[in-house]
């Protein structure tokens, strides 16, 4: 990844909170209790999820950038979606995550020398992880998730 694509990956993890925020403003709980399609998460279960994941990322690229080649430990995104507190539980919380997540996240990766993008780790699901190829990974995931919560909000 060269240095400006890696800037607008960041900027993507930056701004996330505050397209999801403006996302769901004014929108009710039956809005969020909707898929996005048969067999898929409800909107809610999809906000709950992206704190879930993106708090892990933040975690693991600090592993990543501290460690030589640290074990990532995965986890069941299905599993995770299905408890009590992502099927029903407020999304305030993990807004407020978010929020305080991403700017802490985007900040770090700010502040990285350029030579630390390459450093590595190894998810026992997909093999070898470099920082850039998580930056990449999140920038996406976010903006994928966003076209998931809108496409249920409207269903």
């Amino acid at each position: 990844m060269t240095q400006a694509e890696r800037q607008v990956a960041i900027q993507k993890i930056a701004a996330l909170p505050a397209q999801l925020e403006g996302l769901i403003a004014g929108r009710s709980d039956t809005d969020l209790n909707k898929t996005y399609g048969p067999g898929k998460w409800t909107a809610r279960q999809v906000i709950h999820h992206l704190a879930d994941a993106h708090i892990h990322s933040f975690i693991r690229m600090r592993y990543i950038a501290t460690t030589d080649n640290p074990t990532i430990q995965p986890y069941d995104q299905d599993a995770w979606a299905k408890l009590p507190d992502a099927c029903t539980g407020p999304v305030e919380p993990s807004i407020e995550i978010l929020r305080g997540a991403h700017a802490r996240w985007a900040a770090f990766l700010r502040a990285l020398p350029e030579e630390a993008f390459s450093r590595t780790g190894f998810h026992p699901e997909r093999g070898p992880v470099s920082l850039d190829d998580l930056v990449r990974i999140y920038a996406g995931h976010g903006e994928k998730h966003l076209v998931h919560i809108q496409t249920a909000m409207n269903s």
